[in-house]
């Protein structure tokens, strides 16, 4: 072979190659958030979790899914390739990190404080003063707060029950971590009894919940997945997986 035929020869298998990781299957993770996505008896379950399923049912993927810690999950979809992360809120910041497909749920973050709690919170310079507001140790709703001029953040909740649990015990007047429909869940696994938590009228942040892909990813595999999401809408099948997850708790 000559030379330049053994250069184009190069040329042409440089061209076809595909990185080694082009071949490999993609990798889900996700986190705890109940009601959205969590394991309850080791089995992952959850809103978005039962909308995933939807959608690979129509793509016919069958990837893999791992729960991982919250700041695990997102240093994993950042620095690795072909992964899919779920539930996560789309930001200005994450926008140009990610490829999305959503949104799956708009939802909306309030503090909560026990109902007999005197005086009632209910604005925001009056949450910016009280002694102490819990939220959890990482995540985009400490920076969110922090962001608004909290300096009276108690960021030593690892799990959102410990939120909960801390209010119910006296150690903390305000929490903030969940949705509505978050709320209503771990106030029914930890026996709490309606009306025991009030919601301070202060909407601290608003979003919509996405799936993120990783930047790498196929954009045909994206635009499936996001197609197979408009077909949920579309024959309502996504208006009743979310009607599941967010009935409100019995009195």
């Amino acid at each position: 072979m000559t030379p330049a035929k053994l250069t184009t020869a190069l040329l042409l298998c440089l061209l076809l190659a595909q990185p080694a990781w082009a071949e490999q299957p993609y990798q889900i993770v996700t986190e705890e958030w109940a009601p959205y996505n969590y394991l309850d008896n080791h089995r992952l379950t959850g809103m978005t979790t039962d909308i995933v399923q939807a959608i690979m049912a129509l793509t016919g993927d069958h990837f893999e899914t791992m729960v991982l810690p919250s700041m695990r999950s997102s240093q994993v979809l950042r620095n690795r390739p072909r992964v899919i992360l779920y539930s996560m809120f789309r930001t200005p910041e994450r926008e140009p990190l990610y490829k999305w497909v959503g949104p799956i749920v708009e939802e909306a973050i309030y503090p909560y404080q026990l109902a007999s709690a005197a005086p009632p919170l209910n604005s925001l310079e009056q949450l910016l003063q009280a002694p102490r507001v819990t939220t959890r140790q990482a995540g985009l709703i400490p920076d969110v707060l922090q962001a608004k001029g909290f300096t009276n953040l108690d960021k030593s909740a690892a799990e959102n029950q410990q939120l909960y649990l801390m209010l119910v015990a006296g150690r903390t007047g305000v929490i903030v971590g969940d949705t509505a429909a978050g709320v209503a869940y771990y106030t029914r696994q930890l026996h709490i009894a309606p009306g025991t938590l009030r919601q301070v009228p202060v909407e601290l942040y608003r979003s919509s919940l996405y799936i993120a892909f990783s930047r790498d990813s196929d954009d045909a595999t994206v635009t499936a997945w996001a197609n197979a999401l408009q077909h949920l809408r579309d024959t309502g099948e996504l208006a009743r997986i979310q009607q599941r997850y967010q009935q409100p708790a019995s009195p």
